[in-house]
């Protein structure tokens, strides 16, 4: 159901650092969790926001998930350990979710999962109208500059078209300064590191 083809793709400073193959997975999850019913949807997103929480907070989830050296046997032991931990919290996992799961692991792509994930909640918000905007800065924006960029932002055509908007603040300091807006298939680049890329780029071809 989730079977796709290796693809190495460049690392980004916005929330498009997830791998086109990231986004092949996140497609026929979609796909197979909107087939069922939109309730299966809702439970998939919830049992995907456990999965993160535990990459997120749990060393040895985190761990296991970035090892693609490990053996078979070794794999599906941590699978076991990652739905008993997510279960032990009273999140059921269902077979969609565990199918997913067991094909990245089986292509070596669990540390893929964060991207999956990521997408997947993306695919979700479009369907259910709602527009997503990432904001990509190298420290946390203070709260007057976050209400002024909203503003802005919610007067755009592509947000007056979609029924909410959600601002989401991400930090990564390599974007050195300025922002990276990403909302629905656009990107708009003002870091300092993309000046900084695009003047190396001219010196290189100047020489």
């Amino acid at each position: 159901m989730f079977a796709a083809r290796a693809v190495r793709t460049a690392p980004g400073f916005g929330r498009r650092a997830a791998s086109a193959i990231a986004l092949k997975y996140s497609n026929a999850l979609f796909g197979a969790a909107l087939s069922k019913s939109p309730q299966t949807l809702t439970k998939i997103q919830t049992e995907l926001a456990a999965v993160s929480a535990a990459i997120a907070q749990d060393a040895k989830v985190s761990a296991f998930v970035a090892n693609p050296t490990l053996s078979a046997n070794e794999r599906a032991a941590g699978l076991a350990s990652l739905y008993s931990t997510l279960e032990s919290k009273k999140t059921p996992v269902s077979e969609i979710t565990k199918n997913l799961l067991l094909v990245l692991s089986q292509n070596g792509r669990l540390g893929e999962a964060p991207g999956v994930i990521e997408g997947f909640n993306e695919l979700v918000a479009a369907h259910n109208g709602e527009l997503t905007v990432t904001v990509t800065s190298a420290a946390p924006l203070p709260r007057d500059v976050q209400t002024r960029l909203e503003t802005t932002l919610k007067q755009s055509e592509t947000a007056k078209q979609a029924k909410s908007v959600k601002i989401v603040n991400k930090v990564n300091p390599t974007v050195l300064g300025g922002l990276i807006v990403d909302f629905g298939d656009k990107t708009v680049d003002l870091s300092v590191q993309s000046r900084i890329t695009k003047l190396n780029s001219v010196l290189t071809q100047s020489v």
